[in-house]
């Protein structure tokens, strides 16, 4: 079981009308994991930020921030969060890329989706605000390779 956090970056999305997050939490409670927090921010650099200071700081195994990845002007998810990852994980991005082009075409090279681990050591995942995307990353990723990830996290954290 996970303990996880759900980050939404919208302008426009509230508690009500936030389908994408609301997809990740059902779905991972569904699958056994919990959620401990849950926050939806501005398409805001410093509020990005100060959301995933927070969740960071908490208990937790897995961060998924959703919104804000793509290119227009105000999607700055990318540009406040990589910064702060302590390591990457590019084949996350490259292999979301792939699976959204066959869903949607080229329209998926628009997207700037990204994973990492956080200064604490938590597994972020930087995702679309789309359900279809956030499905698509969830299901067909984030889900299967979940407790691999999160095993390789601890590995050596506490040695023999």
């Amino acid at each position: 079981m996970a303990k996880f956090a759900v980050i939404t970056v919208s302008d426009t999305r509230t508690l009500l009308t936030d389908s994408g997050g609301e997809y990740l939490i059902t779905t991972l409670v569904k699958a056994g994991h919990h959620m401990v927090v849950r926050h939806i921010v501005k398409d805001d650099a410093n509020q990005i930020a100060a959301a995933f200071t927070n969740c960071d700081a908490q208990a937790l195994d897995l961060i998924l921030v959703t919104g804000g990845t793509g290119i227009a002007l105000r999607d700055v998810t990318i540009e406040a969060l990589l910064p702060r990852l302590a390591k990457t994980i590019p084949g996350f991005g490259e292999y979301f890329r792939r699976l959204s082009l066959e869903a949607v075409g080229l329209k998926a090279l628009a997207s700037r989706a990204e994973a990492g681990v956080s200064p604490h050591n938590h597994l972020t995942y930087l995702l679309p605000g789309s359900p279809n995307a956030c499905q698509t990353a969830l299901e067909q990723i984030i889900l299967p390779d979940l407790s691999h990830l999160l095993k390789e996290l601890t590995k050596n954290v506490h040695p023999s």
